[in-house]
């Protein structure tokens, strides 16, 4: 199988398990506080490599005392992190988490290392690898459009497919377009990207734009997928789980999908696979708290078919 190459962020996540999440001016008291390795990047690394994909990284940390632990969780999955960046003078990215009982989560990150992070340093890293035929690219908006531009020519030199997660949502470049990455917004930022309220006519105006499959993520009902020469969207349903927390479930879509990718896997059934990876996620806390395998992620998909 090919490779999945993870360009992108990388943080220590820091969640609070609160009982409501506060209003603005609002202090909630009587959390529980936990630690773990984080970034968008960094765990789509990590769902492709519990997946089954042999996994590389690509990004940057800090020169601080958070940028060894925040590697040490890519290196136990099994993740090639010699792509990874240290910054000096700059710190480890942070993710500030709350979740609520429902699931229901609100994120602040300072971006630090993650957001210093150019595109000649992933350019370096990049032309340092010689990846497989039939590897997969996969980065992310959580870095700056250098960085994102670098990966997606690199992968475009190099006849490689691209995944490319546009969150949080911003103006898609000229540059990245013609490289005709697979886009896998959620709902909100498909809506922000076209302006279409429809998810469905999203992707069909992403589809314009990128000639390329686009994937939109729509939470617990699952996702859709929209290919070259459809008119009509494919519809993966998300099976039903006794969701804990939805932090990374979008992350995860976007690894097992590359993985499932990097097999030769056509796309439909790449996102079935993917959804149900995603749904599965959810069950524990954080966004690598359950991060499920191939056997685990069939095995649902066998219950529910």
């Amino acid at each position: 199988m090919g490779w999945v190459i993870v360009v992108g962020s990388i943080n220590i996540d820091f969640t609070a398990q609160v009982d409501h999440l506060p209003r603005p001016g609002e202090t909630v008291a009587n959390g529980v506080l936990s630690r773990a390795g984080g970034g968008k990047s960094a765990n789509q690394a990590c769902a492709a490599a519990r997946f089954g994909a042999p996994t590389r990284f690509v990004g940057a940390v800090g020169d601080d005392d958070l940028a060894e632990p925040a590697l040490a969780s890519l290196r136990v999955e099994g993740i090639d992190v010699s792509g990874a960046t240290v910054l000096s003078g700059t710190p480890t990215a942070v993710a500030l988490i709350m979740v609520d009982p429902q699931g229901e989560n609100q994120i602040a990150v300072a971006s630090g290392a993650s957001g210093a992070l150019d595109g000649p340093t992933v350019r370096r890293a990049l032309d340092a690898i010689d990846p497989p035929a039939g590897s997969v690219v996969l980065t992310g908006f959580e870095v700056a459009d250098g960085p994102v531009v670098a990966a997606a020519q690199w992968a475009a030199e190099h006849d490689l497919t691209l995944v490319v997660n546009p969150g949080p949502a911003r103006p898609v470049l000229p540059e990245l377009l013609a490289t005709h990455p697979i886009l896998t917004p959620n709902e909100t930022e498909a809506q922000q990207l076209t302006g279409e309220h429809d998810p469905e006519r999203a992707a069909a105006a992403l589809l314009a734009l990128t000639g390329a499959p686009v994937v939109v993520t729509l939470g617990a009902a699952g996702a859709l997928v929209l290919e070259p020469g459809h008119t009509t969207a494919t519809l993966a349903p998300a099976p039903m789980v006794e969701t804990v927390d939805t932090t990374g479930a979008g992350d995860t879509l976007s690894g097992v999908l590359a993985a499932c990718l990097a097999t030769g896997t056509p796309i439909r059934a790449a996102l079935a696979w993917a959804v149900t990876a995603a749904a599965l996620s959810t069950t524990g806390v954080g966004a690598r708290g359950v991060l499920p395998d191939r056997a685990e992620v069939g095995l649902l998909m066998n219950m529910v078919t």
